[in-house]
């Protein structure tokens, strides 16, 4: 089937053999916790996929990307999930690099090399805060950074490697600098509390982490020049760019999922197949087109609006395709398999992430007066 060929033919080239691990599962053993799908996504070298090929990384490109993320999603929501979230703190990773000293580099490499896990400790999940303005706190003590504070929903918190989080360093000079923290897993002070209680997306593992009094080395920490209160532009919207666009690629694979099994069901090899694919197809089209244009084209909030413009119709598209996807598998698929009920209850969660589109409502509109963009 050309369904979904040209993503699981860019999953297969960059990560051989993750498509073919996760199709052997069924749904119900990849969505619950621990996950075979996080063993799979380690294995088939999923943690270097944005570290750059300068630090021994895949290097993929956003086009690729976001193709990966849609063919991961339509085998294993939680795997989408999780992986954005570790795939987002290597991003931001790299362009806090920018501001370092050079140090990060080793680091990259490590991840790409060791094939580690990065839980993201950046701040997501905070409605009104921007999404690399720090919500942990840092000093320096006795020749180390100690760290306080902690991060809810935090996906991967039970098979991370490594924390990476943003935190306000304080200065020699009473500045808080812009930091970026990278924390072992097994840092004394660093615990994982239960927080998800939801079977939906469990195998993301997304769980309360709490940082109390952890020590850290100076050079597991990347200090930029910038004031913790200002995160720059570039930062920010590189933030934010490459978290809506792979989030959204994951939930319409989810959704594909669904449109998948309609269009395999039986006896529904002459329907009219446009119900179940136009929607989600039309909005992948505008994810791809703003990862094209991150290729040769400046990161501002034009093209910030663009990827924001893009997840929000894919919320419609996913809302509209589930609808039509579940009357079109019928009762007796609903009772016989939990498959259906559940992806579309798991491609729903799109709308749960920050920025909500009602918040960003007035935004848009003194953007389009020409004004500059804030998230609301």
């Amino acid at each position: 089937m050309n369904f979904l060929r040209t993503e699981r033919a860019t999953l297969e080239a960059l990560l051989p053999g993750l498509d073919e691990t996760l199709a052997g599962y069924p749904l119900e053993e990849l969505e619950t916790s621990p996950s075979p799908a996080i063993r799979a996504f380690r294995e088939a070298g999923g943690p270097a996929l944005l570290v750059p090929a300068r630090t021994a990384g895949i290097g993929a490109t956003p086009l690729q990307a976001v193709r990966v993320q849609r063919a991961v999603g339509a085998r294993c929501p939680s795997l989408a999930v999780a992986s954005t979230m570790h795939h987002f703190s290597v991003a931001g990773l790299v362009r806090a690099a920018e501001y370092g000293t050079g140090l990060e580099g080793l680091l990259l490499e490590a991840i790409a090399k060791e094939r580690l896990l990065l839980a993201s400790g950046f701040a997501e999940g905070n409605t009104g805060q921007n999404i690399l303005r720090p919500h942990i706190t840092a000093v320096r003590r006795d020749g180390q950074v100690v760290l306080n504070g902690s991060k809810m929903p935090c996906s991967l918190a039970r098979s991370m490697d490594l924390l990476t989080a943003s935190v306000a360093l304080a200065g020699e000079d009473g500045v808080d600098r812009l930091a970026v923290a990278v924390i072992p897993a097994g840092t004394p002070g660093l615990q994982v509390r239960p927080f998800w209680r939801t079977p939906i997306l469990a195998g993301a593992e997304s769980e309360q982490v709490v940082l109390t009094e952890v020590e850290l080395d100076e050079q597991m920490v990347v200090v930029t020049e910038v004031s913790a209160d200002a995160v720059p532009d570039d930062l920010n919207i590189a933030g934010f760019l490459w978290f809506e666009l792979l989030l959204t690629a994951g939930y319409l694979g989810v959704a594909s999922a669904l449109v998948e099994r309609v269009l395999d069901r039986p006896g529904g090899a002459g329907d009219d197949p446009t119900p179940f694919t136009v929607g989600v197809e039309a909005a992948m089209l505008s994810v791809e087109a703003v990862a094209r244009a991150m290729a040769d084209e400046e990161w501002d909030d034009r093209l910030l609006v663009a990827a924001l413009t893009a997840r929000y119709a894919a919320q419609e598209a996913i809302a509209r395709t589930s609808r039509a996807c579940l009357a079109a598998l019928g009762g007796m698929a609903f009772i016989s398999s939990p498959d259906g009920a559940y992806l579309a209850s798991a491609a729903a969660a799109l709308g749960f992430h920050p920025p909500s589109r009602s918040r960003m409502g007035p935004p848009l509109r003194e953007f389009l007066d020409g004004r500059p963009l804030r998230i609301g």
